[in-house]
């Protein structure tokens, strides 16, 4: 039953990603993208995000959690502390996981070659594509990751649950900062949340799979 809900949601997520890619390539997001765009700004000044300087600062600090280098050196201290606690097989599943999703990001951004959000400042130059939102994206598959790989090695069930949750957060937060600093469409966020998830997905599966067979460790020693 677990299974089946599992790829079911997987299901539904890839339907929403096609969905979303479908209705923007078509420009039929467009009113959308702005209108949420624009609440979040002042009308006087679609330069200053709503909310005190505090706020606005606070966001950018959010939104770094989901930069390349953040998630770098996360992925790479994880995948050391596995290698360390022999399971090195498991630490290479993850730099493969997060990597494969990474050029996959990268490849739809470039396929659909979607242009940053234009209807608001956003104060930095961005060097890739909008569509879909890599660090919505990537922030999803390599927290959601390890938040399995957390839940994988507790014995109760509330523990399991707030690796999951946390993960969860951590993924969410990412990509409404990204909207609200202006860096990218409310459907580059969306998108890029269910190819995160789904990718996720796929990495658990496969690599369960990989447990019951012997090719990955089952458990972390130290």
């Amino acid at each position: 039953m677990r299974t089946l809900a599992t790829l079911l949601l997987a299901a539904a997520l890839t339907l929403i990603f096609g969905l979303v890619a479908n209705e923007m390539s078509a420009g039929d997001t467009r009113a959308f993208d702005t209108a949420v765009l624009m609440s979040m700004r002042s009308q006087d000044n679609p330069r200053d995000p709503l909310g005190p300087p505090w706020f606005e600062e606070m966001a950018r600090d959010v939104t770094s959690l989901g930069s390349n280098i953040v998630l770098t050196i996360i992925t790479v201290g994880v995948a050391g502390f596995l290698a360390l606690s022999r399971a090195p097989r498991a630490a290479a599943f993850l730099v493969v996981s997060v990597t494969s999703g990474a050029v996959v990001v990268q490849l739809l951004k470039d396929l659909f070659g979607r242009v940053r959000p234009d209807v608001v400042p956003h104060g930095l130059s961005e060097l890739t594509r909008s569509f879909p939102s890599g660090h919505a994206a990537l922030a999803a598959l390599t927290y959601l990751t390890l938040g399995a790989l957390i839940a994988r090695v507790q014995t109760t069930g509330v523990l399991k649950s707030y690796a999951l949750a946390m993960a969860i957060v951590l993924a969410l937060l990412v990509g409404m900062s990204r909207v609200y600093l202006g860096r990218h469409w409310p459907t580059d966020v969306l998108a890029g949340w269910c190819l995160g998830c789904v990718w996720a997905i796929a990495c658990w599966k496969i690599e369960a799979r990989l447990q019951r067979t012997g090719q990955i460790e089952r458990r972390i020693t130290t």
